[in-house]
């Protein structure tokens, strides 16, 4: 087992070029290419995209857009940090791409940058390796669809299901339920929420949530997705939430755009759960601020 373990760790999984610029006021890292990438699809080929981060700040993170059907991308995308670098790790991640099904890491490249004199322009190619086991702990995944008709400004949501979600009970399992919460112009707005599903870490729902949002206010608000553990005792915990809307990135902000470019169409993806406090900050949620519903 240990020499299968080996292998698969030793498998080569590709080249990425990048590039490390550093000025007074801020740090830039370039992703250039990628080249030879392990074949994650049935087709033999991979839909590749990039995260950027550091370990000081694992909040803080840039994803590239995503190239179809490649194994030698072109990215030639420059992310910028305002922090000190010096004393952290960059770590580049490559990721397969798949909308019906968890992204797949193909490989990472982790830079102790303490160990570079990023006086100079930095511009190299390295081996991808297997991905790090001390990632951050996963929360789940949901899948839902979002369609929009802006004829009848009607916005709807249909929460499908979720997978792998944190035990949250001493059982070893969760009563899962999911809140959808529309934010306007920073400010809570409308919220509804499905069932709870007793006893599961693999919930069904397939429950269909209705708004009315006019299409001038299309582009000012985001779709907050939370995913809660209901308990009769003490209060309901959050296990974790994501949100979409033309603030969101990376895959967020592909299902949103996804929805916007295909009217009336129902466009269903799947997304990880991200934790409560990075999602919040992202949205600079004031929770005594309250927008009232229309007519109220």
């Amino acid at each position: 087992m240990e020499d299968l373990e080996s292998g698969l760790e030793n498998e080569k999984r590709g080249r990425l070029q990048y590039s490390l610029e550093y000025n007074f006021r801020s740090q830039e890292v370039g992703v250039k290419q990628a080249a030879d990438l392990k074949a994650m699809d049935s087709g033999g080929t991979s839909d590749p995209y990039v995260i950027v981060y550091l370990t000081s700040d694992m909040r803080k993170k840039y994803e590239s857009k995503v190239y179809r059907k490649t194994l030698n991308p072109v990215f030639n995308e420059t992310f910028t940090f305002q922090v000190n670098m010096s004393e952290s790790t960059l770590v580049m991640q490559l990721y397969d791409f798949n909308r019906f099904a968890k992204h797949d890491i193909i490989g990472e490249v982790r830079l102790p940058l303490g160990d570079f004199d990023l006086q100079h322009v930095i511009e190299q190619w390295q081996e991808l390796t297997a991905a790090s086991k001390m990632e951050q702990e996963r929360l789940g995944e949901i899948c839902f669809s979002l369609r929009y008709v802006p004829s009848t400004s009607k916005l709807t949501v249909v929460i499908l299901e979720a997978k792998k979600l944190k035990r949250m009970d001493s059982s070893g399992l969760s009563d899962p339920f999911v809140k959808v919460q529309l934010i306007l112009n920073k400010k809570k707005w409308k919220k509804k929420k499905t069932g709870v599903k007793k006893s599961t870490l693999s919930p069904y729902f397939n429950e269909v949530f209705n708004f009315e949002v006019p299409f001038n206010q299309i582009q000012n608000i985001d779709v907050v997705i939370s995913v809660w553990d209901h308990d009769k005792v003490t209060k309901n915990e959050q296990i974790g939430k994501v949100f979409l809307g033309c603030r969101a990135t990376g895959n967020q902000l592909r299902h949103w755009s996804d929805m916007l470019a295909n009217p009336r169409r129902p466009i269903a993806q799947w997304h990880s759960l991200q934790p409560v406090e990075e999602v919040d900050n992202a949205l600079g949620l004031k929770s005594h601020f309250r927008l009232p519903l229309p007519g109220k």
